[in-house]
C-alpha cells in the first residue's frame, strides 16, 4: 500500500531492497492472511477473485514500519493487505479526524465570526473575543 507521507521517515532507507526480498521469498505470490488464508494471487496477473491486476505489496504484521524483521513481513495482494490493515487504518482515520476537529470538540456550537450558532441554530454573541483559528 502507498506509504503515507507523514510515515515515510519510519521506513528504512533500504526499504525497496527489503520489500523486494520479501516478495522474492514468497515467489511473487500473495502469502494470504487469516481472512483469506488460501490466497496465492500472483503479482502482475488478474486476481483470481476480484479480477483486478495484482500489485504485490509488503505488510508489517505488527503494523510497525520500524520492525523489518523478515518474520514480521508478509507479501500480500491488495485484497489481503487491505483486509489485514482494515482495523489499523480505521483507527488512524479516526485519530486524524479527532485531531482535525480538536478545537471544535471543546464547544458544541459552531463558531461564525464573533457569533456562534448553538445546536438548534440560534445565534448567540460570543462574549470572549474571537481572533479566528489562532485561538485554538
Amino acid at each position: 500500500m502507498p506509504i503515507r507521507i507523514e510515515n515515510k521517515h519510519r521506513y528504512p532507507r533500504d526499504w525497496t531492497r527489503i520489500s523486494r526480498a520479501t516478495k522474492e521469498r514468497a515467489g511473487w505470490r500473495c502469502e494470504g492472511t487469516p481472512q483469506f488464508p488460501d490466497c496465492r494471487a500472483r503479482h502482475g496477473e488478474p486476481h483470481p477473485i476480484t479480477g483486478a491486476k495484482v500489485v504485490l505489496t509488503v505488510a508489517h504484521l505488527d503494523h510497525q514500519p520500524e520492525n523489518n524483521d523478515p518474520r514480521n513481513l508478509r507479501a500480500l495482494c491488495q485484497r489481503c493487505h487491505n483486509a489485514w490493515d482494515a482495523r489499523s487504518r480505521a483507527q488512524g482515520i479516526a485519530a486524524r479526524r479527532r485531531t482535525e476537529r480538536a478545537c471544535g470538540d471543546l464547544f458544541a456550537a459552531q463558531l461564525d465570526g464573533k457569533r456562534i450558532a448553538d445546536p438548534i441554530g440560534r445565534a448567540i454573541l460570543w462574549p470572549y473575543g474571537f481572533g479566528g483559528d489562532d485561538d485554538c
